[in-house]
C-alpha cells in the first residue's frame, strides 16, 4: 500500500473563490468539474497520488480550527505559497517554521475557514 490517505473531501462555501486560493497557492490549475447538478473541484494530482477535491458542503457547518490537518505539498516553493495565502482570501496562521527532520510548514487558514499545512523538505 503506497499512501494511507487516498481521497479527502475539503468544504468549502465558494467553489470559485477556493479554486482561485487553491491554484494560486499550489502554483497549479484546479479543474472545476460538473456531474449533473453537482460541482466541485479537484486538486492537482497523477493518477494513482492521493488527493482530494474541493466539494461545496453549507450543511457541514463552521471550519474546525482544531481537527485533523492536512499537508499540502509545496516543495521547492513554499515561500511563493505563502506569499499567495492573504492576497487570495486566507491568512497565515503559523509563518514558516522547521518541523524537525521533517522539512518546514507553514500553518494557514484557507479562503473557506479551514486550517491546512503549506509544506516542503
Amino acid at each position: 500500500m503506497a499512501n494511507q490517505v487516498v481521497w479527502f473531501d475539503m468544504p468549502i462555501d465558494d467553489l470559485d473563490r477556493a479554486i482561485r486560493f487553491y491554484s494560486a497557492v499550489l502554483g497549479a490549475e484546479v479543474q472545476k468539474q460538473t456531474y449533473g447538478q453537482m460541482s466541485f473541484a479537484t486538486l492537482p494530482h497523477k493518477d494513482g497520488d492521493a488527493s482530494g477535491c474541493l466539494t461545496p458542503m453549507k450543511e457541514s457547518g463552521p471550519r474546525s480550527a482544531n481537527g485533523p490537518l492536512l499537508y499540502f505539498n509545496c516543495d521547492g516553493r513554499l515561500d511563493q505559497a505563502i506569499a499567495a495565502v492573504e492576497p487570495n482570501g486566507g491568512k497565515v496562521q503559523q509563518a514558516k517554521h522547521q518541523i524537525g527532520p521533517y522539512g518546514f510548514r507553514a500553518v494557514v487558514v484557507d479562503s473557506e475557514g479551514n486550517r491546512i499545512a503549506l509544506h516542503s523538505n
